[in-house]
């Protein structure tokens, strides 16, 4: 008599990166003049927690510390608030942005210098105050460098200088108190705005352990075509996204910034830029379904989530969805989030692990 036998269990789904979303989309380009209204933290938050697909959620958000969303001078009491309310939901907290925008920049005068140096540290308290209430286990704090890209052409090399050591003060605060910063590769922001000058800029920094690069599926990939640094273009001029150019392009790219990236964002784009409300241009994003879409998702994070042998590098304990700019009616779609949340499935599920 035969032995009964049973088909092995299928392996276990991959755990991580944790999946976030993005809370700006709420923000960025709303309330100004001309612009949508903004949406508030609690409806961003409410349409992360309930997008489902196959029993799988959103693990947390990212958050962005400006009104009407998050006061950057927010009390004590207040983030323990906060910090409540996201727990409420069954979501944590990720990386936070440090609003250096508006009244700062890292290569700007005295006086912008200090306030950027000032948002960034009350930034970092409110990241440390939140991991301390035991909601944010992982992420860092997001900064650019509030520099125009006409501002640095006027003086490339000192203002390099400038947003160095204006990061350096900065990430100084943060190592202080268990913080990482990492510089978003968008091409808008000057000292940054070209694979080369990003990676220029975060060795005149010198903290690799403490300041590292973010990169954006939708805007990094724009470095590959040169804008606002034609000299740094990788791709050929008469270009279209051909598989073989794009993934030189994309290996010589992502070879570069992969070592200094300690945060990441999935994202779609169809290759062109974009602004809206009082955000400058830059890479245009899409929806996950979007059929413009120039990137294969899940393939394409590949470039930033493996390394250059194909080995997953488990670098990132999250990744975040960045969806910018898209009109409210889109947002306060659920499907919206679903399909979004579908997308950061497949990435995980193909370039994560278990733990």
């Amino acid at each position: 008599m035969s032995k009964k036998t049973t088909a092995p269990a299928a392996p276990a789904a991959n755990n991580f990166p944790k999946l976030h979303n993005a809370m700006w989309p709420g923000l960025v380009g709303k309330g100004s003049p001309g612009a949508e209204p903004f949406i508030e933290l609690d409806t961003m938050l409410d349409l992360t927690a309930k997008a489902e697909v196959g029993g799988v959620k959103f693990d947390g958000v990212d958050l962005f510390l400006y009104n009407p969303h998050t006061d950057i001078d927010i009390s004590d009491d207040g983030i323990k608030a906060l910090a409540a309310k996201i727990k409420a939901k069954g979501l944590v907290v990720g990386s936070v942005v440090a609003p250096v925008w508006f009244d700062a920049s890292a290569g700007g005068d005295d006086t912008q210098r200090a306030n950027f140096v000032t948002h960034v540290r009350k930034a970092v308290r409110i990241a440390r105050k939140l991991r301390e209430l035991g909601v944010r286990p992982y992420g860092v704090v997001r900064i650019d460098s509030a520099t125009s890209v006409t501002a640095w052409d006027q003086d490339p090399k000192g203002t390099t200088q400038k947003i160095a050591a204006t990061f350096r003060e900065a990430g100084k605060i943060a190592k202080g108190e268990g913080e990482r910063l990492a510089a978003e590769g968008e091409i808008c922001w000057g000292g940054m705005h070209s694979w080369k000058h990003m990676v220029n800029l975060l060795e005149a920094v010198g903290m690799p352990k403490v300041v590292g690069f973010q990169a954006d599926m939708s805007h990094t990939h724009l470095y590959t075509l040169g804008y606002n640094a034609e000299a740094h273009r990788i791709v050929p001029k008469k270009y279209n996204y051909e598989p073989a150019e794009f993934h030189k392009a994309m290996t010589k790219l992502t070879d570069a910034l992969r070592p200094w990236t300690i945060d990441f964002h999935v994202a779609q784009n169809d290759g062109s830029v974009f602004g809206s409300g009082d955000h400058e241009k830059t890479g245009r994003h899409c929806l996950a379904t979007d059929p413009k879409g120039k990137l294969n998702i899940v393939r394409d994070s590949g470039y930033w989530l493996r390394d250059k042998n194909g080995k997953v590098t488990k670098k990132m304990k999250h990744i975040c969805w960045d969806g910018c700019m898209f009109p409210n009616e889109v947002l306060m779609k659920q499907q919206t989030w679903n399909d979004i949340l579908a997308a950061m499935i497949q990435v995980r599920e193909n370039h994560g692990w278990r733990e």
